[in-house]
């Protein structure tokens, strides 16, 4: 058989649908997983394809979409208990749900409720907006105190200092999700740190960023820079927000979006939420001289 034929077909969809099959066999009742069915095949898949044409499926990718074929499931079978069907389910019965349930089943089943309100399957109803919750950042002292422990306690494994740090200096992301399927911690390598006369310079953006000692010395010991740093009491989504504000007080946010590869309207809401005072800040190329402009003694 000649190669190249055939289409290359994406891992994870693949585990989808075998993982699609076994929780259709689970459902019981023949009408919800009817519906689940046709939810999964004309809504689902071929979300999960288009994106696969435009970059591989992430595991996590995989995980969101059939945590809403579970929360769908489950929607099904709480309507029953309460003698009701899509058909009889109105306004009342979705608030009812979404007020009987967490920020995170609320978001998950907003795709499913769209769908059946396109193919008219219920009434019309209108979905609260969507809340997204923050981390409330660490206190500045308390994420200094976790950066000394980082950098001096040689009992902690060596990967998750130098993961923790990177966290807690450079704001970067640790966890997996269906937007970030594979955090820049986990991505770095030693080609990315760059030994200087007088400064080591990791490439977490552009400029890449200096690094100070001792965490310097710790980036050249280990080859891999990824750690599961909870289990050692580094909270790493409060000491990243915590990092990332007290960069954005202490330079302009566009400065800090382009050296942490942070989005610019990320960095400047950062930055009016901390109260920063670099708000009139222009970014760009501040050494390029203006348009017309001549320094003074030439012709």
């Amino acid at each position: 058989m000649a190669c190249g034929i055939l289409p290359a077909i994406d891992k994870q969809i693949c585990s989808f649908e075998r993982w699609l099959i076994g929780h259709l066999a689970d459902i019981h009742n023949p009408d919800h997983a009817q519906v689940i069915r046709r939810f999964a095949t004309w809504e689902v898949l071929p979300r999960l394809r288009a994106r696969a044409e435009r970059k591989p499926i992430t595991p996590a990718a995989r995980r969101h979409v059939a945590d809403q074929v579970k929360q769908a499931t489950a929607f099904l079978s709480w309507l029953a208990d309460r003698d009701h069907t899509l058909t009889t389910c109105g306004q009342t019965g979705v608030d009812a749900w979404h007020a009987e349930h967490n920020e995170y089943a609320r978001n998950t089943i907003r795709s499913f409720l769209l769908w059946c309100s396109a193919c008219k399957l219920t009434r019309p109803f209108r979905l609260p907006p969507v809340q997204i919750s923050r981390a409330t950042p660490m206190p500045q002292a308390e994420r200094l105190e976790l950066i000394g422990r980082l950098l001096t306690d040689p009992s902690l494994p060596l990967r998750a200092r130098v993961a923790g740090g990177i966290v807690l200096l450079y704001a970067q992301p640790l966890s997996h999700s269906a937007t970030q399927p594979l955090s820049r911690v986990v991505r770095l390598t030693l080609d990315d740190i760059t030994p200087a006369q007088h400064q080591t310079l990791l490439r977490l953006g552009e400029p890449p960023s200096p690094v100070p000692e001792p965490l310097a010395k710790l980036l050249f010991r280990p080859d891999v820079l990824a750690a599961l740093l909870n289990d050692i009491g580094i909270p790493t989504t409060a000491g990243r927000t915590a990092a990332i504000r007290q960069h954005v007080l202490e330079m302009p946010a566009p400065v800090v979006a382009e050296a942490l590869t942070y989005h610019r309207v990320t960095t400047a809401k950062l930055a009016s939420e901390a109260g920063g005072t670099w708000s009139r800040y222009a970014s760009g190329d501040h050494w390029r001289s203006p348009p017309g402009w001549t320094p003074r003694g030439t012709i």
